[in-house]
């Protein structure tokens, strides 16, 4: 549906005593969108958490804990009912948890610092030296490190504090010992190296060889990871036997604190509380019958409004609706005026129980087939509530623009495939939508696919469906890759802007009836001057008036004799009347129709939003926006022939049509054709085992590199068609998503 689910806006009164009852049924049924009273009533005051709030709270934030040290996910639980005595229960749970986790934190900190150790000990074992060697000396200093050995040599020697010096190497490590004058620093080494690049290695302290020393860390880190591995075998046993145990309390608690915590939204006195919120209004009877059957009479229900989907503000023009319970019935005015006495008997101090103005939530009513592009959307931006879904549209032209782009059977499948893969593996509601997105372009993509009789960019579905079996001589059509096919390249330009045209004025089309609700002269200013001059300036450029200084293409693509022969050649100039000669720059000049449909509509804009004169040339710069879908589908035809044709080979007949060798050798041109063809490349499955070998290689992942960019240049230049060029004309986004208080129980 072009209009989101119709909305109702509905109060609940009543008093104290029976608000827990009515939380409970309200959140059992998960219909309704609180809203959030602001504190603005006379008397009211945000209500305050349920008694429990806070207990249940803590204990939700525990078992989260104790489910992210787990590592538990949701669907490790089956449906059940928790045991009393769950309280003692997760207590027990959280002391084994908490005990085992704080061990597994020490020794992972232990096993850090000893490959810390580990990392530092390796430069000393390439030395080959023990380490007390290294350290402890009072009349020479000891340096080691790793940097160029003849830098480091030289800038010893040069130092004036060093007297003698003696190196040792391993590796690229470098140990040096000097001794220093009697009036050196307290590191001459180290103010020697000064300008070199030099990493120093402090010495382990101790009196083992590197070799021992290491040997000792890796014993003493293979009983650290023994004992990590015991406790997490533990906790996997802690998990196997309490994982649906968590889960279930989780769900309860989240339940409790939600009902707790409900209260703060609500308007409340010491004795009365008055709730609001959003209901689809087609379930506005289910909630009436449900509170009835849960507190009887003591509550006050009301359907304050059906919102309005003014684009301009949904509380400007609401649905008047029947006061009382239930809604829209028939009842006689005595009987509404008794029940709205009584709902403002409960209302103390002068309250209002229509004033928390907040918008209605937007659920997209979008037919089966088009929900997956409600994600499409949503990327964006959810629509409002007062405003259009662009989805359908979405759902018409994404697949269309995306099978025109790529149009070959073989990547249809495949897109079709890994579709279907996605929307029936998957959990996760975004790559289902994905899923079921990706099987309506492969579907486009096959559809198209058989127009140009391409499959995996070879040329056999139009050789064998439309010639040999049913005997079409206008398809397939030519994607406009050879010399004598150039035409067609052309022309796919030009069908690409028609296509603009006509998406571009549903677009428009769509602004106009938005803009109704402000009246048919809004609409006809502001969006019918769009209307006016994106037609008229087309129409304009495919007529014959100066047809001499246009492309050619523009009135030989659909000409008799052109790549899309239905014979149109332009639209005649319609000329009403030359400017006369007197009159400067325009004397001489005709005035055609579409010309003065298109200055009509400039005028228009200007009456009525003279600042947007300036974007006026989007009617021609969006459209040419569009021409991207036409060098889309030339770029991927040429990467599919590129790969057949380094696997295949391929010549260029005497027409200028090229054929792939699949059935023939390389020598077979010559031999038919003489010397009027050439080859243009002799294929490796024509050059021996090893080069077959090699392009099947080539040819497979050729085809799939050609089928990821599909997605990433077709799909992403459809998307941003829809998002920039279209969406902008109509649509604004900025929706609240409906969410319903409750909880879906797993």
């Amino acid at each position: 549906m072009l209009r989101p689910e119709r909305m109702s806006k509905v109060s609940v009164t009543g008093s104290r005593g029976v608000m827990p009852a009515v939380i409970e049924t309200v959140h059992e049924l998960s219909l309704v969108h609180l809203s959030d009273y602001d504190g603005s009533w006379e008397g009211f005051d945000n209500g305050n958490p349920m008694a429990g709030a806070d207990r249940a709270s803590e204990k939700l934030v525990t078992v989260r804990a104790l489910e992210s040290t787990l590592e538990l996910s949701a669907d490790e639980a089956e449906s059940g009912s928790i045991d009393e005595g769950w309280e003692d229960r997760l207590e027990s749970v959280r002391t084994r948890v908490n005990e085992l986790d704080d061990r597994r934190g020490e020794i992972t900190d232990e096993l850090r610092q000893i490959n810390e150790k580990i990392d530092r000990i390796a430069p000393f074992a390439e030395l080959g030296i023990d380490l007390d060697l290294l350290s402890g000396y009072e009349t020479v200093d000891v340096l080691v490190g790793e940097g160029p050995l003849e830098e480091v040599e030289a800038a010893v020697a040069a130092s004036d504090d060093i007297r003698a010096f003696e190196t040792f190497t391993g590796g690229d490590i470098v140990a040096v010992v000097a001794a220093p004058t009697e009036d050196a620093d307290e590191n001459p080494i180290d103010d020697a190296l000064v300008g070199v690049e030099f990493t120093r290695y402090e010495v382990p302290d101790t009196e083992q060889s590197p070799e021992d020393y290491v040997d000792e860390l890796e014993s003493r880190k293979r009983d650290l990871e023994s004992r990590l591995d015991e406790i997490d075998a533990e906790l996997a046993e802690i998990k196997d036997e309490e994982a649906e145990f968590l889960l279930r309390v989780e769900e309860e608690l989240t339940i409790e604190v939600q009902q707790a915590e409900a209260p703060l939204q609500f308007a409340t006195t010491e004795r009365a509380f008055v709730a609001e919120g959003w209901i689809p209004t087609d379930e506005y009877d289910r909630l009436v019958a449900a509170l009835n059957d849960a507190v009887g009479d003591s509550v006050e229900i009301e359907e304050l409004e059906r919102a309005d989907y003014d684009r301009h503000g949904a509380h400007s023009h609401t649905e008047d609706v029947q006061k009382g319970t239930p809604a829209g019935a028939d009842e006689e005015d005595d009987s509404a005026a008794e029940a709205d006495d009584q709902r403002q008997k409960a209302v103390t101090d002068g309250g209002s129980a229509v004033t928390m103005g907040d918008e209605p939530p937007t659920i997209q009513d979008n037919p089966g087939p088009a929900k997956p592009f409600e994600l499409l959307v949503q990327a964006v931006n959810r629509p409002k509530y007062s405003e259009l879904d662009p989805t359908i549209f979405l759902f018409l032209t994404f697949p269309l623009f995306f099978g025109f782009m790529i149009g070959d059977v073989g990547y249809g499948i495949m897109y079709v495939a890994i579709g279907a893969y996605m929307a029936t593996q998957f959990d996760s509601k975004g790559v289902t939508s994905l899923g079921g997105v990706a099987i309506w372009a492969g579907l486009f993509t096959i559809l198209f696919g058989f127009v140009y009789g391409e499959i995996f960019g070879l040329h056999i579905l139009g050789e064998v469906v439309w010639h040999d079996l049913l005997n079409v001589e206008l398809l397939p059509l030519n994607k406009g890759l050879e010399p004598a096919a150039a035409d067609f390249a052309l022309g796919w330009m030009v069908v690409s802007v028609l296509a603009g045209i006509v998406h571009l004025n549903i677009g428009y089309i769509l602004d106009f009836y938005e803009n109704l609700s402000h009246g048919v002269k809004d609409a006809l200013f502001h969006s019918g001057s769009w209307i006016l001059m994106i037609n008229g300036i087309w129409i304009w450029i495919f007529s014959a008036q100066a047809e001499g200084s246009k492309p050619d293409f523009l009135f030989t693509t659909f000409a008799s004799d052109g790549p899309f022969p239905i014979g149109f050649t332009g639209f005649p100039m319609w000329s009403l009347f030359t400017f006369p000669e007197a009159i400067p720059l325009l004397g001489g000049f005709p005035l055609t129709a579409p010309l003065l449909v298109f200055l009509i509509g400039f005028v228009m804009l200007g009456v009525s939003e003279p600042v947007e004169l300036v974007e006026s040339l989007d009617v021609v710069v969006n459209v040419f926006s569009y021409t991207r879908m036409g060098a889309v589908l030339l770029a991927k035809a040429g990467m599919a022939f590129v790969v057949n044709l380094l696997f295949f080979g391929a010549y260029e007949d005497p027409d200028g049509e090229f054929h792939f060798l699949r059935n023939h050798e390389p020598s077979y041109v010559a031999e038919h054709y003489g010397e009027g063809a050439d080859v243009v490349f002799g294929g490796l499955m024509h050059s021996g085992t090893a080069a077959l070998l090699g392009g099947l290689v080539i040819l497979v992942l050729g085809h799939i590199v050609v089928l990821v960019l599909g997605v990433t240049s077709a799909g992403l230049q459809a998307v941003r068609l829809e998002y920039v060029e279209f969406f902008n004309k109509f649509y604004e986004g900025g929706g609240e998503n409906y969410e319903p208080f409750g909880t879906d129980r797993n």
